[in-house]
């Protein structure tokens, strides 16, 4: 692992993050958020929001990473589903809803309907997580007490299991058809967010003007194929310091009953996630050898969750950032297989 390739010096920060969808990516900027799917002929469909703002909630440090992990958990679902959403409509099989779905869509209508399989998937997915990831590891690290009293070692055992069923699960659903190629589309939008915060600037930048922006003809898909897919940004990151920063608090607050301890540790996720957001986006600006230290984990993680892609996907990515970054108002358009490589692009409005 080259971290000189990773904490690139010459970088100029940015906070466009993303997230890899079906056969496509979502990617977030400070005013417009654009996902960019590839449909089956060639064709990338493109829709572009405002992205969501918290005002003064994303100035105070610690609640600002609860604010944008329940902000990720729930528009990552939503998003994830309006991937899949598109790619259905070019699915020859017919989807029959079931009783309870078409009752529901006439009593509260579709975008009801929309909400409910968004909270309830969300519900699901929380539920799994803190059933997997805290109550089972308390309650098995419960056994070393027969071996030592010691509350240290006895949290350490808790922490340790905690990370290994984590990265198991991840290794596990690796070697899923639909999660490679999405693990592929992750590694992409890395590629192309440190090939966005590496590109020449143009205007701006001096005697106190607006800040240079980066030239987006550069943005090719040979610019961004020599960049890594591991990015000190990575919500795979964050993932990895909320499980070693938990274990370092639980620690603290010795060894109590069961029902104490996991009333605690569901007290402490706030926290416990506050503190992660801080240091990944101290991770995100800084090169220096703490950070990269403290980085090692998640980047290691992420050698799973990111893959190389082709040359296909990086396309998909390069227009998710242009879109981003351009000044039209929020659409949805079609950037047609035929046209690709043409700059600007014509640009076939709608679906």
């Amino acid at each position: 692992m080259d971290l000189k390739k990773i904490f690139i010096k010459e970088a100029c920060p940015t906070k466009m993050g993303g997230q890899a969808v079906m056969e496509g990516i979502m990617m977030k900027g400070e005013k417009k958020t654009a996902l960019a799917v590839r449909v089956p002929g060639g064709n990338i469909e493109i829709e572009t929001k405002k992205t969501k703002t918290y005002g003064k909630w994303m100035k105070i440090p610690l609640l600002r990473g609860v604010v944008a992990f329940v902000d990720s958990l729930v528009y990552g679902t939503k998003t994830l589903m309006d991937s899949a959403n598109i790619l259905e409509e070019y699915d020859d099989e017919e989807y029959e809803p079931g009783k309870f779905e078409l009752w529901f869509e006439k009593k509260f209508g579709s975008e009801a309907l929309w909400k409910l399989l968004i909270t309830f998937s969300v519900v699901i997915a929380l539920a799994f997580s803190i059933g997997v990831f805290i109550l089972l590891p308390t309650w098995v690290a419960s056994i070393t007490k027969l071996v030592t009293t010691n509350v240290i070692w006895i949290n350490l055992v808790e922490g340790l299991l905690r990370i290994a069923l984590f990265i198991g699960y991840i290794w596990a659903v690796s070697f899923m058809p639909d999660m490679k190629r999405v693990f592929r589309f992750h590694g992409a939008e890395h590629k192309t967010i440190h090939a966005f915060e590496n590109l020449p600037r143009q205007g701006g930048g001096e005697s106190g003007g607006a800040p240079a922006m980066p030239d987006l003809k550069y943005l090719t898909v040979e610019e961004c194929r020599q960049y890594p897919t591991l990015h000190p940004r990575c919500g795979t990151s964050f993932l990895m310091f909320v499980f070693i920063i938990a274990l370092a608090c639980h620690v603290l607050l010795g060894w109590p009953v069961l029902w104490v301890r996991i009333v605690t540790r569901l007290l402490l996720l706030p926290v416990i996630a506050g503190l992660s957001y801080e240091l990944l986006k101290w991770a995100g600006r800084s090169d220096n050898w703490v950070v990269k230290i403290l980085s090692m984990p998640g980047l290691w993680l992420q050698k799973i969750t990111t893959a190389e892609p082709d040359d296909e996907m990086l396309e998909v990515a390069i227009e998710a950032v242009k879109a981003v970054c351009d000044d039209t108002p929020p659409r949805k358009y079609t950037i047609r297989e035929e046209t690709r490589y043409e700059y600007p692009h014509v640009w076939e409005i709608g679906r």
